[in-house]
């Protein structure tokens, strides 16, 4: 994610505590947030999928063949 959008996120939030946002800034947040929230979610789920288990029997299985 880049760096300039979490900083307008931040911008957006803190200028929401203060003076408040017009209509089109809520919306470029929200949009933002989503964004946000998505690149969080495609990151977890990369890191999840190159999860492996050992189990007790000593075979392992990766974490994605157990969707």
């Amino acid at each position: 994610m880049d760096q300039n959008i979490i900083d307008r996120i931040n911008e957006l939030y803190h200028k929401s505590k203060g003076p408040g946002l017009t209509e089109e800034e809520k919306n470029e947040q929200t949009r933002l947030r989503k964004e946000y929230i998505s690149t969080i979610r495609k990151n977890m789920r990369g890191t999840l999928d190159n999860i492996s288990f050992v189990n007790p029997d000593g075979s392992i299985t990766k974490a994605k063949e157990n969707k």
